[in-house]
């Protein structure tokens, strides 16, 4: 066991309702959620804001190292700050959801958040959630799990999340964006999307997140038991 308890990662592609569970879990639990996503878009945006030419790497990683934000825990999960502004809206449009996309193709920008998000997860007590959580970033983590779902069952949740924050999109333009995004996901060169080593693999698309909630603790307490934590 780690000082602050397990490490926990939650892997899986956009849409998939891993956030929602990764949120759900850190508060049963009392961990810290590590919205890794979150820190693409925040260096997104950023880049987004300074007019960087999004084909130039190493302005791109720089920014990266050097970018203040930070995460702040909150009731639904985290804030996001950059400096001392709150963008945890301002990340979450369909815009920065592709430009992070970009971003999160590049080595140098990868490594240096992965520098951060290792350095918040080393000591446990965390649910790391992302896209190369248990196999790159924390491939020695205690449980793993890679949430999942049909490409229609995730554009649909997408869809509902974004028309609640009322941005103006069809069901069609994100199902689309879904699919490219899956495209750039799994054959990007550096950390692929990929189901790491020794993870539980979960198909939510009929299930609802407290039934996924249930699932999730079942395994904990199953490893727990058998003394691998």
């Amino acid at each position: 066991m780690r000082p602050r308890g397990l490490l926990i990662t939650i892997d899986g592609p956009a849409g998939a309702g891993k956030s929602t569970v990764a949120k759900k879990l850190a508060k049963k639990l009392g961990y810290l959620y590590l919205d890794t996503g979150a820190m693409y878009r925040v260096v997104a945006l950023a880049a987004q804001r300074l007019g960087l030419d999004f084909q130039d790497k190493e302005k791109l990683g720089e920014l990266a190292r050097t970018l203040d934000f930070k995460l702040v825990p909150a009731e639904n999960g985290v804030k996001v700050f950059l400096g001392h502004e709150d963008v945890s809206e301002a990340i979450r449009t369909p815009e920065i959801d592709r430009l992070s996309s970009v971003v999160a193709r590049i080595p140098s920008v990868r490594e240096a958040l992965k520098i951060r998000q290792q350095a918040m997860g080393k000591d446990g007590g965390v649910i790391a959630e992302g896209r190369d959580m248990g196999s790159v970033v924390f491939p020695d983590a205690e449980i793993k799990f890679f949430i999942t779902a049909s490409l229609e069952a995730r554009a649909k949740r997408r869809y509902e999340e974004q028309k609640q924050r009322g941005l103006k999109v069809s069901f069609e333009e994100v199902l689309s964006n879904l699919r490219e995004r899956d495209e750039r996901d799994s054959k990007r060169e550096v950390a692929p999307l990929v189901v790491p080593e020794g993870a539980l693999v979960i198909d939510t698309s009929g299930l609802t997140p407290d039934q996924v909630l249930e699932i999730v603790l079942k395994e904990i307490e199953k490893v727990k038991k058998n003394g691998k934590s």
